[in-house]
């Protein structure tokens, strides 16, 4: 058989593409990454008691992770798609970055002198990023699940959207343990775990999502 009729033959019996797969495979990935880094969060680390017993860092803490998470997956979902730009995913992730950068700002120069420096380490800094990194695996492993179903033509970049969309769930669970308040801890350490995760997504998807 000729390749031009073979090709007209797979054209023609292939049948209508399936509505909305890039959202549904992605939106599995989720949560079943969500659930995965909530429970080792419990199972491993416990549940902070005293989780709310500072709601305005909740908060705080809430709507970073959430703004990078929408953009995270925007950037996910246009990788997954052959010839769709990431741009669109740049300001909403910007957005997360400056939105929480201001209140860091603000509560530093609320801050004595003295505070300064416990506002930026915490008391976790050494094991908070790694431990965001862990937490986020299944979800990484998860989000390269479901690209591989799907036709990223970038693999290195596709896997960094998976592993900042992975990190982000991982620091979502994180936040069940976590009892840092400082939004500037926030900004440098849970955002360094994202990005640990986003490095290991870009390696692993440079090998596994190659066409």
């Amino acid at each position: 058989m000729k390749t031009s009729d073979w090709i007209t033959l797979l054209a023609t019996r292939s049948g209508p593409a399936p509505r909305h797969l890039v959202g549904r495979r992605l939106l599995a990935a989720g949560l079943l990454g969500a659930l995965a880094s909530g429970a080792a969060t419990l199972g491993l680390l416990g549940l902070n008691p005293a989780l709310a017993g500072a709601p305005a860092a909740l908060v705080t803490k809430l709507a970073y992770l959430l703004a990078l998470l929408a953009g995270a997956a925007l950037l996910l979902d246009r990788l997954a798609r052959p010839g769709a730009s990431p741009r669109r995913a740049l300001p909403v992730l910007a957005a997360a970055l400056l939105g929480l950068g201001a209140t860091a700002l603000v509560s530093l120069a609320e801050a004595a002198p003295a505070q300064a420096a416990a506002l930026f380490w915490g008391r976790s800094w050494a094991s908070c990023p790694w431990r965001i990194a862990a937490l986020s695996l299944p979800a990484l492993a998860a989000a390269l699940w479901a690209l591989r179903g799907l036709a990223p033509t970038r693999p290195p970049l596709a896997g960094l959207a998976a592993g900042l969309f992975a990190g982000t769930l991982g620091a979502l669970g994180y936040l069940l343990y976590c009892s840092e308040t400082s939004p500037l801890f926030v900004l440098v350490w849970y955002t360094l775990g994202i990005v640990l995760a986003g490095l290991a997504g870009t390696l692993l998807g440079a090998r596994w999502l190659r066409w």
